[in-house]
């Protein structure tokens, strides 16, 4: 495996000039302690690619047949199996292999439907099936989890006179890729291992232009690398490099993922510059990953120095990249960094969104800034984003602990005249006033604190964020990390669980 690392350039570490970033002068001095993280200098902003347009074709089969069988698998009644088959039966319908395809691709989320509806159709003399609605078939099996199944058709087919035809490459590589988005990465190697000893018997698996797909080797080198598997996943990469296309872009992301989530920053770094040695360039989904780890080992310091290389070297960092940064300032209150980044988003053309900016209202919460958090508020509500409920429960109990009704009147006037929901996370809870005056009051207000902190505990894994919950003596609030987690609640197009998901 180590070959894969033997003969990177070295690539210096860049220098910021101090007039072009804002923020500079206050990591420039620091000392490294991650190994250093190579930057692709962009000589000009990447074109972007043209856009296809696929011209529309008129279905081969009634419409009202479509609707009549949507229907039927639409009703919550309906069960897969033999009576739903002979209720098909009952609508007298003659199925075509293009309405059995269109079932396919507007039921997609109903695997087990589909697979009724194919064994109903297939029953029928003048039914016919073409190799991309057989690999519909395999894709819905293989989506409910029923391989068994799956394997059991393609065996059926090749055994049976002509039906081999139907399986193809394309078939083995749906079979593969949904083995590893299940996890289950010995099987899908095995299946890859399976399609190529078959190459010769069969003679419809090009195994040389499969192996150069990569919609079979991504899928294994990722499930290798979240199963932790690194150097497996390295011994499938040196397989891929062997192919005519090679590693992609998504190959190299994947594995840069998870060497920063196995918190092999040194591996990482070694595939970064393996990628940009091979003529792929970075991305910033690549450099996102980065920011992550940095995110998670509060390691804010490294994050912010990766930060103004890539804008030295030309690279524009996007929506996630800002969401990352400011998960991490805000984690760490650095309140000052974090406004001077807030406006370097906005000069880039990044607007906050709901994200950032609760972020960064909960950071001033946090610091007993009240007063300017409300400032904040409203200039979001102003921007025409509405806020959580959490957040103005946070700026409204704050106020008024300081004294400050009127401000907290204006406040929930804001918040009134907003669509909103009152509901509060579980973690949330208000804190009892801290001497009450009575001996059962008292009690009741231990309790209250003790089932705060087993709920924070349950959520917050991080020792400073702790220590600011315990001392702080008015509230504790929801851990503000759960509002950029891998970009569930923002869903930047690169953040899933697979790269080809």
């Amino acid at each position: 495996m180590n070959s894969l690392f033997t003969s990177f350039r070295r690539i210096l570490p860049l220098n910021p000039n101090s007039h072009h970033h804002f923020l500079l002068h206050k990591f420039s001095s620091s000392r490294r302690s991650s190994p250093p993280i190579p930057i692709q200098r962009l000589q000009q902003p990447p074109a972007s690619p043209d856009s296809t347009r696929h011209q529309l074709t008129v279905p081969d089969f009634s419409q009202t047949d479509l609707a009549t069988i949507s229907n039927l698998l639409e009703n919550q009644n309906v069960i897969p199996g033999s009576s739903l088959e002979s209720a098909l039966n009952e609508t007298g319908i003659e199925p075509s292999y293009q309405l059995v395809q269109a079932l396919f691709d507007r039921l997609s989320s109903s695997p087990m439907l589909l697979h009724s509806v194919f064994k109903w159709a297939d029953t029928k003399p003048t039914f016919t099936l073409s190799p991309s609605l057989f690999n519909s078939v395999i894709n819905a099996m293989c989506k409910a989890r029923d391989f068994e199944s799956a394997w059991s058709l393609i065996f059926d087919r090749v055994r049976s006179d002509g039906g081999s035809e139907l399986v193809t490459a394309d078939t083995f590589t749906v079979l593969i890729r949904r083995y590893a988005r299940a996890g289950m990465v010995q099987q899908a190697i095995k299946a890859f291992e399976y399609a190529t000893s078959y190459d010769i018997d069969l003679k419809l698996l090009e195994m040389a232009e499969m192996e150069m797909s990569f919609m079979v080797f991504n899928p294994i080198i990722d499930g290798l690398g979240e199963a932790g598997r690194l150097q497996e996943a390295l011994g499938m990469m040196e397989r891929f490099f062997v192919c005519v296309s090679g590693p992609t872009i998504v190959t190299y992301n994947s594995l840069a993922k998870n060497f920063c989530k196995a918190g092999d920053l040194l591996g990482a770094s070694k595939i970064l510059k393996m990628m940009m040695n091979r003529g792929v360039d970075p991305t910033p989904t690549t450099y996102n990953h980065f920011f992550k780890y940095f995110s998670k080992h509060n390691k804010t310091e490294e994050g912010m120095n990766l930060y103004f290389k890539l804008i030295e070297a030309g690279h524009s960092p996007d929506r996630f990249t800002y969401h990352l940064i400011m998960k991490m300032l805000c984690e760490d209150g650095k309140l000052s960094l974090a406004m001077q980044v807030d406006k370097e988003m906005k000069n880039r053309g990044i607007d906050p969104d709901l994200l950032t900016t609760t972020m960064l209202i909960h950071l001033l919460c946090r610091l007993d800034m009240f007063e300017e958090a409300f400032e904040e508020f409203e200039k979001v509500v102003r921007r025409g984003i509405i806020p959580q409920y959490i957040t103005f429960k946070m700026i409204d109990n704050g106020l008024r602990t300081k004294g400050l009704t009127e401000m907290a009147k204006r406040l929930g006037g804001v918040m009134s005249s907003l669509p909103h929901s009152e509901k509060l996370p579980n973690t949330y809870r208000e804190v009892v006033d801290a001497q009450p005056p009575g001996r059962g009051d008292r009690r009741k207000s231990i309790l209250h604190r003790a089932e705060a902190m087993s709920d924070v505990l349950k959520v917050c894994r991080n020792p400073r964020k702790l220590v600011k919950m315990r001392g702080s003596p008015r509230m504790t609030v929801r851990e503000d990390g759960k509002l950029a987690d891998d970009g569930d609640a923002v869903r930047v197009p690169h953040e899933s669980s697979s790269p080809l998901s």
